[in-house]
Parts: structure tokens; sequence; C-alpha cells
């Protein structure tokens, strides 16, 4: 009998819009360098060391508190998982099943028994260091080997709060037979990792994962195959791992579409840059109407959608001025949930770490007032929930 077997075609231009490579940087040779945001959504660039010396006199005044970790209610239960994939196929063909297990890390069993790994760090801090950088107030909800056997994973960017080596080294070695999805220039650090099933891709490529397994079915063995459409997207965001690699590697969201049922997940991304303003004030009031935004969620909407389930960032965005352009406020987020013409929605980069300086649990209660503000229900479309709870879709 064959044992299971993976293969992935080589990535290819699917449908674009026009512009499809004007996030591409080269150099005067052609050769391609690196990666940029090519719309004024994302703002200015600002100096790192204005930047720095604009927060510490901010800290020094008062006006940028540290987030209060002293009695955290976000619950965190324990996963439940489909041990066998024949259970997700036997159950309900209809249901996809998504399990938030923090910050942006999403385990989602399609209906066809596919099993899929979104942004995976479960370190105890998200930075080069085990000693220092940001602490999880968070525990993740389950151990890495306690993840059925997976079929990809899917890493959206190079930041230490979606690419961890320890995390990826580990489900390489519990899951010899995953394939990892990366953007284009990440997969030399994959294989300087040891780990050589990687696909790096372009915005607006698609490449399909067929998955052929061993079957039982009326007592007979057979081969069953499963295909996926991987197709990585846009999204407005930076990367970087060291102090001299920045935006050497290109920043992602990705679709994958399988049984069928579709998922887009938009790893971390900003919307709208804002300018700095009084505290007060609304960024999504009349006075700022006409600030750009960012287009590549509608084109992912007209060109890609819908989507059964929209997996969208929704914290680590205060104080605005700095990381509107990188990073989605709630309000953000419902936008982009409107744009990708996603049916559903789940709320993910928040809950884990300290990033940024809003409350740790206001993200979830904003989002219920941007729906209402966009008059959608606040409930039962796009929703967050516990790390470690599954919903099926």
């Amino acid at each position: 009998m064959a044992e299971y077997s993976a293969t992935v075609s080589k990535p290819t231009l699917g449908v674009a819009p026009e512009d499809a490579t004007s996030h591409h940087v080269r150099d005067s040779k052609g050769k391609l360098i690196g990666f940029q945001n090519p719309h004024p959504s994302a703002g200015v660039l600002r100096n790192t060391l204005q930047t720095v010396g604009k927060m510490f006199l901010s800290r020094l005044q008062g006006k940028m508190p540290a987030p209060d970790l002293s009695n955290v209610q976000i619950p965190v239960i324990k996963p439940y998982f489909l041990e066998e994939k024949s259970e997700a196929q036997n159950s309900d063909t209809k249901t996809l099943r998504a399990t938030w297990l923090g910050h942006a890390c999403y385990y989602v069993e399609y209906p066809n028994g596919l099993r899929v790994l979104f942004d995976p760090v479960f370190e105890d801090r998200c930075a080069p260091s085990r000693y220092l950088g940001p602490k999880r107030y968070t525990q993740p909800p389950c151990r890495l080997a306690d993840i059925p056997k997976l079929d990809a994973i899917v890493i959206s960017h190079s930041h230490y709060d979606h690419l961890s080596e320890p995390t990826v080294r580990e489900l390489a070695a519990n899951n010899p037979d995953a394939h990892f999805f990366v953007g284009l220039g990440l997969a030399s650090w994959f294989r300087d990792t040891g780990i050589d099933k990687v696909t790096e891709m372009d915005w607006w490529e698609d490449a399909t994962l067929t998955i052929k397994k061993p079957s039982t079915s009326d007592g007979k063995e057979t081969m069953e195959e499963i295909e996926a459409q991987v197709s990585c997207l846009p999204c407005q965001h930076s990367s970087a791992r060291t102090g001299w690699d920045k935006d050497t590697t290109l920043w992602c969201s990705f679709a994958i579409k399988s049984g069928g049922k579709s998922v887009w997940f938009g790893g971390d991304t900003g919307y709208r840059a804002v300018p700095e303003m009084p505290a007060e004030e609304d960024d999504y009031g009349p006075k700022y109407d006409s600030l750009p935004r960012c287009p590549h969620f509608k084109h992912i909407g007209e060109l890609r959608g819908p989507f059964n389930l929209g997996l969208i960032p929704i914290g680590a965005y205060r104080p605005r001025w700095m990381w509107s352009g990188l990073h989605s406020n709630p309000y953000d987020a419902v936008e982009i949930f409107k744009d990708t013409k996603c049916e559903k929605a789940m709320a993910i980069h928040w809950g884990t770490w300290v990033l940024t300086i809003e409350e740790v649990e206001e993200p979830p209660k904003l989002l219920k007032e941007a729906l209402k503000t966009s008059g959608l229900p606040e409930t039962g479309v796009f929703d967050s929930c516990a790390i470690g709870e599954t919903k099926e879709f």
C-alpha cells in the first residue's frame, strides 16, 4: 500500500490587478532586492530614532502608560481536535472547524480532512532572545505535540510574533510530511533551518497542494486524494528579523480553498495611516474621510472572494500615529472584513503579548463597537473567542 504523499505545483500568477508587482524593489540592474508597500495608505516611513525618542518622551510625560496585566480575564481552554481526519469527513461534510491557539495562530480543519496551521508561535517570548522582549501573559492552550498531523503550515511574514524558529523546527519534526507556504524570499531561511518542504510565493500567485493518503472504506484500503488551492495575497505591513534585513522578504495574506470551503488569513496588516491627533478625536470621523485606504483588500474581495471565513487582525494599534500604517484596529478590521467579502470572521493578533499600549482586553470590546457603527450585528458575524476555542462554519 502506498504511503502518504504531498506534492505542490509551481506557483503561477492567477487573477490579479494590473499593478500586481508594484511592491517589488529592484536595483539599477533590475535585480529584486526587497519589497515595499506601494500605496499611500501605508503612510510615510518614520525615522526609527525619532520614533523611539518620541515614545520615550511620551512615556516620561505619562502619555503612553504600559497596559495593566494584573487582572487579565482572557480565557484559555483546552482545545478539542478531531483525532482522525476521517472524523472531519464523517461528522459533517459541510463543516469547517477553526481553533484559535493564541495571537495570530489558527488551526483549521477542512471538511475533506485537510489540516492547516497559520502563523504558529508557541514560545514564551516573541523575540530573538529567550530572556528579553515581549513575554506571554496568556499561555498556549496546548502543546505543539497535541496538534494532530498537519498537511500545511502557513507563515505570513518574518516578524517574531509570527515566525518562531523553535516552533517551526518542532512542527517539522512532528509533521515530516507537512508543507510550509511562505512569502517571496523567505524559503532560504527555512532551508537554513533544515526544512526543505517549503514553497515561497509572490502576491497573487496560486499553487496547488495535492495530498494522497491511505484510506479505509467498507473494509477496503484505497488511496484518497485531497486537493487545495493556496493563494498568496497582499497585505500592508513590513518584515525583518535583524537590524539589517528590513523588507527583504515579503509579507503576505493567504487564502486556502479546499473541500468546498475557503479561508482568508490576514496575517498582520494595516489599512489606513492616520496622523497624530488629540485622543478624543475619531479618525473615522468626517474630518479624516479623505485619508487613503489600502486598495489591496477590495482587490482581494473582487478578484478572489468571497470567503467562508476570514481570520483578521484586531490588535496592536495604539498609538495610532505610530502603528496605523502597519496594524489594523477593530474599526479597520471591520472595513477589511467587508472589503474582502468574507461571510464570517474571527479575530486574531491580540490577547497574547503586549506589543503596543492599548489595554489588552480592549480589542474585542472595540470590535463590537465597530460592528455596531458599521451596521453589522455585534455577534455572529465577526467574533472573538477564548484561546483554544473551536468555531464551526
